[in-house]
């Protein structure tokens, strides 16, 4: 299959815009998965929760998801993509995975990164796998990467694709994600984000970019670099995700001695 990554440059606040950028370079990449970038619909620096709800939609009713899902279904694919996500009087990091028929499901971030903790609930969602036909896919958003627990319970489930929308502010993250798809010889593909945001005086952001997708030997199939919105695209066999292997006699999750771990 053709699993690909959309490294966009939002404007924040500007949704329509946005979320119009982002379907029209999804149609023109033939992928059958696209990831899209955390909080790609709205961009990431908000002043306040009150700020974040008023922008925050409904993940099956909102714009962003209707217009995905009117995607999908022209282009016969899936897309993962991190969206603010309104659910009653609570906002949450949220990504989507959208098909040709509509919502699959709705992830919300686990692991909350340092002012995002002031505008966002907790995640309450389960580290989940969805089969879509061609490959299981789990999702994680950004800070949940250096939580090596959120990949491994992905690949427990059976994910062959791990989906990893991101806001990267921080060096380490591409890097690391090839330990997650060695650990667990799974694929990975994070979608990250350029610019900047100053929004909050002295809090200035600015996103590395870097997006990728790595094999789960620990090669990256395709990357883009730190400044420029760009998409890649790589052929991916999901077979290779299913064979836990390193030897012959060295299976990754078979070889497990559970009972000398703390967790």
């Amino acid at each position: 299959m053709k699993a690909a990554f959309i490294q966009t440059a939002p404007v924040f606040g500007d949704i329509e815009a946005n979320v119009e950028g982002a379907i029209k370079k999804s149609l023109s990449l033939g992928a059958d998965i696209v990831v899209l970038p955390e909080l790609f619909s709205t961009g990431y620096q908000f002043r306040s929760r009150a700020e974040a709800l008023k922008l925050s939609e409904d993940a099956k009713d909102g714009l962003a998801s209707v217009r995905l899902i009117e995607t999908a279904k022209k282009a016969r694919c899936h897309i993962v993509a991190g969206i603010a996500e309104k659910a009653g009087d609570r906002v949450y990091n949220s990504a989507v995975l959208i098909g040709p028929k509509g919502l699959i499901a709705v992830y919300r971030k686990a692991h909350l990164f340092w002012n995002e903790k002031k505008i966002f609930s907790p995640g309450n969602t389960p580290f989940e796998v969805y089969d879509i036909g061609a490959a299981r896919v789990g999702m994680m958003i950004c800070f949940d990467w250096i939580f090596p627990e959120a990949a491994r319970t992905l690949a427990l489930k059976g994910a062959d694709i791990i989906a990893h929308p991101a806001n990267l502010v921080l060096p380490y993250c591409p890097a690391a994600m090839l330990t997650r798809s060695i650990e667990n010889r799974v694929f990975s593909i994070t979608a990250n984000r350029v610019g900047v945001e100053e929004r909050i005086k002295g809090g200035r952001l600015k996103f590395i970019g870097s997006s990728q997708i790595v094999s789960p030997t620990g090669e990256v199939l395709a990357s883009v670099g730190k400044s420029k919105a760009a998409a890649g695209v790589a052929e991916i066999d999901v077979k290779q995700a299913r064979d836990k292997h390193i030897t012959p006699l060295n299976d990754i999750f078979k070889d497990r001695r559970r009972g000398m771990y703390l967790v």
